[in-house]
């Protein structure tokens, strides 16, 4: 089982504002609790033992105090923009060991399973693989075409979508695989520059899960969350 997390939790939130002028989207309420500290108790149902939340420079203090309550988790400041991608590439990867990881999106409530995800990312031998999920509105999303247990390829909010399967902005990944990433840039994504490669050589997978999971980057959707989110029992 995987025993690591990572949280991005460097959102701007511009679609949330006024709010995330004074709160961070990460540390937004969803009936009372910040999404992440729904996270952690998501994490820490599944047995995971360290999560390391990566967090900009100007929202340090807030995420600092935050986690002041959780023995667990080590928040780590970046010194500048530097995309999902990035701080992994340039400072945490060659701590991560051997032993696969999971890395998350800090702005979205999740209920997904994770074991399910574990199990299949160690079964196929990928260096990544994409939590998936069925959504009715894919072309909001970055769109997955399969290939039996592999990602071929995403569509980015396409017109005509290949699938309702859209990355859940959940993975489980080998910290190998981030000594691969072009070093000389220091603004890196996911989406541009590790997974489209990945899929070329054959090496994405997606495990499509069921669960509750709640986009919270709009003042509408937000809202969903609070009246719609029910956390599950296990």
């Amino acid at each position: 089982m995987i025993t690591r997390a990572i949280i991005l939790a460097g959102g701007e939130g511009s679609r949330l504002r006024p709010v995330t002028l004074e709160i961070p989207k990460p540390l937004v309420p969803v009936q009372g609790i910040p999404i992440l500290s729904w996270q952690v108790r998501w994490f820490e149902r599944y047995g995971v033992k360290r999560i390391t939340v990566v967090a900009p420079k100007k929202w340090s203090s807030q995420f600092e105090r935050w986690a002041e309550a959780y023995p667990n988790v080590d928040i780590w400041i970046e010194p500048e923009a530097m995309g999902t991608l990035g701080a992994l590439v340039h400072h945490l990867g060659d701590g991560l060991g051997d032993e696969s990881v999971f890395v998350t999106n800090g702005d979205e409530l999740k209920g997904l399973d994770l074991a399910t995800l574990a199990e299949a990312h160690e079964h196929h031998g990928n260096a990544a693989t994409v939590a998936l999920i069925t959504v009715p509105n894919p072309s909001d999303y970055g769109v997955a075409e399969m290939d039996e247990h592999r990602i071929k390829r995403f569509h980015e909010k396409p017109a005509l979508p290949p699938s309702t399967l859209v990355s859940s902005g959940l993975y489980a990944i080998k910290p190998a695989v981030f000594s691969e990433v072009d070093k000389t840039k220091t603004f890196l994504m996911f989406e541009r520059d590790l997974f489209p490669r990945l899929a070329e050589e054959g090496r994405l997978g997606g495990c499509a899960l069921d669960g509750p999971w709640f986009d919270c980057g709009t003042m509408e959707r937000w809202e969903r969350a609070i009246n719609e989110w029910r956390e599950p029992s296990v």
